[in-house]
């Protein structure tokens, strides 16, 4: 029986798969957002500290965008918080409308 050879994966998301959810995002820099300004800090602060350019800061505060683990590990990090408290109140609302 012939080998098909492999081919390397497509880069991005397969066609039709959806793992942008708009409420987690808003919920998620309300939450950003609460804790930055709790700290008095500027987007570009916290951008600086966390290390992530603040357009991107900005996005997932406005809910444009959701965080990488990375992002999320960076964020925490940097507003002296866990990774769990920042996304207490996402888990929250998403047990709401489940």
């Amino acid at each position: 029986m012939p080998v098909r050879p492999k081919k390397p994966p497509k880069p991005g998301r397969p066609k039709g798969v959806r793992s942008f959810d708009e409420g987690v995002a808003e919920t998620f820099g309300a939450s950003a957002r609460a804790f930055r300004l709790e700290r008095e800090m500027s987007q570009e602060a916290l951008a600086h500290v966390a290390d992530l350019e603040r357009s991107y800061l900005g996005r997932l505060e406005r809910g444009g965008s959701q965080p990488t683990l990375l992002a999320l590990l960076k964020l925490a990090k940097a507003l002296d918080c866990s990774v769990a408290e920042l996304l207490a109140p996402v888990e929250k609302a998403f047990r709401r409308r489940r």
